[in-house]
């Protein structure tokens, strides 16, 4: 992760930007927090959305270990956790099931190995303190990836949070047209 993270401070470097304000969503928010833990400087305000601080008791669902699973399992458990109402939703899981299916049978690329071993590693909730910025941290209610009790945790630990949850599960910023405008609007906010 820190690799990562390095690499979107080295972009800033590049296109000349010494302060910024940055959205992370998901694998995206991980990088997100490594890089605002590393160098709180560069950041004005943060968004997160959708992910979590890591470490032994607040990580991410554990994707590494889908690979592993029968086709037709790894598809009903890739469809609950992207959005935990299809345990009783019917039309959702269908919906979701017939959107997930074509992902289903893809290699997976090199890049996405490297991401994968990333997340399993990714850990910053001691470090959390160190975003002393604004920061939004944006969650579906019914995420099975980036679990409720994470956006918790982060709370708790980030200085100068706020916490706002959305209708939708890991990609509510689909299924909840208030999403996009509000965290839009949060991030064009002027800074206290």
């Amino acid at each position: 992760m820190a690799d990562f993270a390095a690499d979107l401070v080295a972009l800033l470097d590049h296109i000349g930007w010494s302060r910024c304000r940055m959205i992370g969503v998901s694998f995206g928010g991980m990088v997100a927090q490594e890089a605002a833990v590393t160098a709180p400087e560069r950041f004005e305000r943060v968004v997160l959305a959708c992910t979590s601080p890591g470490g032994a008791d607040y990580a991410s669902y554990p994707l590494h270990e889908l690979p592993s699973l029968a086709a037709a399992e790894r598809l009903r458990v890739r469809v609950e956790i992207l959005d935990t109402r299809t345990r009783e939703d019917e039309a959702l899981r269908e919906l979701l099931t017939s959107f997930m299916e074509g992902f289903e049978n893809a290699a997976p690329t090199a890049g996405e190995v490297a991401q994968l071993g990333a997340r399993n590693r990714h850990d910053v909730v001691d470090r959390l303190h160190l975003m002393t910025m604004p920061v939004l941290i944006a969650a579906g209610r019914y995420d099975g990836i980036a679990l409720p009790a994470n956006q918790d945790a982060m709370l708790a630990r980030l200085p100068s949070a706020e916490l706002r949850w959305y209708e939708g599960g890991h990609a509510f910023f689909m299924q909840d047209r208030a999403a996009d405008p509000d965290l839009t609007a949060w991030l064009h906010a002027e800074s206290a």
